[in-house]
């Protein structure tokens, strides 16, 4: 006979398949780019699509962590939309070493940059320079999507930071190749020539700061787009670049080439064992995590899961208990988890705790985890499902501001690597102590039953129907029910909308959203990457014990 335990086990599985389903459905639709007529034009031209090149680049059969594949999803829908920011990036591993890959899709509005694809392109670079990983660009873009020059063109995080980036990179010692396998045009042609190498592919590559059409306005001079600045002209008359290559693949391969003599760096000196599976089975993360996210759960079941031998080393297990902290190994990386615990808990004291808050007891735990993790110098991984710090009187009076304070205080001065996984809720300032994207994390992703937004939506909906209804009433409109629920229900709505992984993913505040099985990949990945830049000296701050 099937207990009552197991049918919502079943209904668990069930409902997180469709949710993965629903990615993989949605990504298929993304990975088209422009979609099949305009690749097939790439092609046409000799070009292989953006996707393909990425594939013929990295090593056969290796792991690609793509970054910001939801970047501009539903949005710019007034322009066509933009799928993926128009550009793809991600860690990939090239001849056997971890680079970052940028790669512009010129099925996408011809490549041109939206304020996302700025954005994104920015956070590729960032995750380049904390990693100190060696980054390839392939160029094939318009530009500027001019439409839109004004949200891209002149302020700080626009851009011209990726120039500056060039350069700071550079004298970071961070090699950079630059493919020109396409259009590279205006401002943009500066980013192939402040890489420390450039290539061309002959026929379809050609750099130069202002196409004919602007040359001939210009001056009067007419030109074609070859003799201005094809792969001819800039390699053998000007020598602005460094090689000529005749097609996509040859490019591509003289990469990998020149990626296999580069040297190492000194890396951080994170410990590593030899991997070991969980014990545990991964796939019952999908039976153990509840559709019904108001349901508590045993997040020590999680990561028992996810964990190396299924194996950890709790700190302070009778304390604190609505926050666990423990020391375990991922794929053989030593890493010190710091997890919000959603099952109900009962102190020593006598009083009931709510699960996936974090109350005074839980703050200090971790703040001292954090900075015993740091003194280590052990990467931390974070895993959301809060929704918040716990309020009222009692609270207040205890201190929970200061303590609150305490873990964000630790969290934000921590030079170990942080690796941030949205598991299930990340609310209000809970998301800020757990590590979320204003904080610095190496990579944060998102498991597909992620909500990100300062509350939830019911409960925004409440506090803002109450404020509106108030104001109604002092104005002497005061509301018939029916018109009070239109109004929570409006206000729901675009609350859960806006805090669905999908909006989150969007708009780059989290890398990208995963299947809860990717987890264990995506950490080992950033942790390699992280051990290739030195770990700053840990300096607490203002910490108050």
């Amino acid at each position: 006979m099937t207990t009552k335990k197991e049918l919502e086990n079943r209904k668990n599985v069930d409902a997180l398949k469709m949710a993965i389903s629903r990615v993989n459905s949605r990504l298929d639709k993304i990975y088209q780019g422009g979609g099949e007529k305009r690749i097939a034009k790439q092609h046409a031209k000799g070009k292989l699509s953006v996707r393909e090149r990425i594939e013929h680049l990295i090593d056969e059969g290796s792991y690609f962590f793509e970054i910001g594949a939801f970047a501009g999803y539903e949005m710019y829908e007034e322009y066509g939309g933009c799928p993926a920011g128009g550009v793809v990036t991600g860690i990939g591993y090239v001849s056997g070493r971890q680079c970052m890959i940028v790669a512009n899709d010129a099925t996408v509005k011809a490549g041109a940059w939206f304020p996302i694809t700025g954005k994104k392109n920015l956070r590729a670079q960032e995750i380049a320079i904390e990693n100190r990983l060696p980054t390839i660009y392939l160029v094939d873009s318009a530009g500027v999507f001019l439409p839109m020059q004004d949200e891209i063109f002149p302020d700080k995080e626009h851009f011209g930071r990726m120039f500056r980036n060039n350069a700071k990179m550079s004298a970071m010692g961070i090699p950079q190749i630059a493919a020109i396998m396409g259009s590279c045009v205006a401002g943009g042609a500066y980013l192939p020539i402040m890489s420390d190498e450039a290539l061309i592919v002959e026929g379809t590559g050609s750099i130069f700061l202002a196409g004919p059409y602007l040359v001939k306005a210009a001056i009067g001079e007419t030109v074609d787009k070859e003799t201005l600045g094809g792969a001819e002209t800039q390699s053998d008359i000007s020598g602005v670049t460094d090689y000529k290559m005749p097609d996509d693949k040859t490019c591509l391969s003289t990469i990998r080439d020149l990626v296999d003599k580069f040297g190492k760096f000194e890396n951080a000196g994170f410990d590593r064992a030899e991997p070991k599976l969980p014990q545990a089975d991964p796939e019952e993360i999908l039976g153990i995590f509840p559709e019904d996210r108001a349901k508590p759960y045993d997040t020590k079941e999680i990561i028992k899961r996810l964990v190396d031998d299924s194996k950890f080393t709790e700190y302070k297990s009778g304390y604190g208990k609505t926050i666990c902290c423990c020391y375990a190994r991922i794929d053989g990386w030593s890493v010190g988890i710091v997890a919000n615990n959603r099952t109900v808990v009962k102190t020593k004291t006598g009083e009931m705790q709510f699960g996936g808050v974090i109350y005074s007891d839980s703050a200090d735990k971790a703040s001292r985890f954090i900075m015993n993790c740091n003194q280590k110098k052990i990467p931390l991984v974070f895993l959301h499902d809060v929704t918040g710090f716990m309020v009222g009187t009692r609270s207040e009076h205890g201190g929970i501001i200061k303590d609150g304070a305490k873990m964000v205080s630790a969290v934000s001065n921590s030079t170990v690597p942080k690796f941030s996984v949205v598991m299930g809720n990340s609310y209000g300032a809970g998301n800020y102590a757990m590590c979320g994207k204003a904080y610095d994390p190496r990579l944060i992703v998102a498991w597909p039953t992620a909500k990100i937004a300062v509350m939830g939506g019911a409960q925004a909906a409440k506090v803002l129907t109450q404020i509106q209804v108030a104001s109604k009433k002092a104005k002497g409109e005061a509301p018939s029910p029916e018109e009070e629920k239109a109004l929570f229900e409006k206000t729901k709505n675009r609350y859960d909308t806006q805090t669905t992984p999908y909006y989150a993913a969007a708009r780059l505040w989290v890398d990208a959203i995963i299947d809860p099985l990717e987890t264990r990949q995506v950490i080992s990945t950033g942790i390699e990457a992280a051990n290739n830049a030195p770990v700053e000296k840990f300096n607490v701050g203002v910490i108050q014990t």
